[in-house]
């Protein structure tokens, strides 16, 4: 199993939570990053909720001149576009799957457990709930330069072939360009997977009415 870089910040809606949410922060952040956004999701009272908020492994960071950050992945601007590491990305799915499995060993079933992220903790949250070996209820990723998405689809497990995905990107991000959420959904919905594709006004961020919309996934994946 995959050592945790460091204790988890958890929030649970109500006692006794149901369901899990595993949401991953984006490069150079950390798990308090997204704290603030569940009281915005508008979940209701009768769905109680343990959202886990993991921190990235401290990394040097090559787009950002080798800075040491929270990353779950180096990543580098190329001609091509971006490279992103793929022995770094191997890494930080496993320690998604150790988290899920932690979850599991709390008495939450699986098949209750949504993974999520934003940027590159979007890239891992896809990556991670795909090569899962038992079902998960679905998956978020927001804003995501997902990469090597052929290479998933080869290799994902059957146990989520049919995983409810809901996939956001912002029109005007200049960080992750738009493209990459296009790029990923077409690469998704070419394989026949159950992809749920949002489109917002703003730019590498999050906003309110994408908050409402993930919440309403999460009460149809979690209800």
């Amino acid at each position: 199993m995959a050592a945790l870089p460091d204790v988890p910040v958890v929030v649970e809606t109500a006692p006794n939570p149901s369901a899990v949410v595993i949401w991953l922060h984006g490069l150079g952040a950390d798990g308090n990053d997204f704290v603030p956004i569940v009281p915005e999701l508008g979940l209701p009272r009768t769905l109680p909720v343990r959202f886990v908020f993991p921190h990235a492994p401290m990394r040097p960071v090559t787009i950002n001149g080798g800075y040491v950050m929270r990353a779950w992945y180096d990543i580098a601007n190329t001609e091509r576009g971006f490279a992103q590491n793929p022995g770094h990305i191997a890494e930080s799915v496993e320690i998604l799957h150790e988290l899920i499995a932690r979850e599991h060993e709390r008495g939450v079933a699986t098949s209750r457990i949504v993974v999520a992220g934003f940027s590159q903790g979007g890239a891992i949250a896809l990556h991670g709930a795909l090569r899962f070996a038992q079902p998960l209820a679905g998956v978020v990723a927001l804003s995501a330069p997902t990469p090597y998405i052929e290479e998933l689809l080869r290799e994902a497990a059957p146990a989520n072939a049919a995983l409810p995905i809901f996939l956001a990107h912002g029109l005007y991000d200049q960080m992750v360009p738009f493209a990459y959420g296009e790029r990923a959904r077409a690469q998704l919905l070419a394989h026949h997977r159950s992809v749920e594709w949002h489109a917002y006004s703003m730019e590498h961020s999050v906003n309110l009415e994408e908050m409402r919309d993930i919440g309403r996934f999460l009460v149809k994946v979690l209800g």
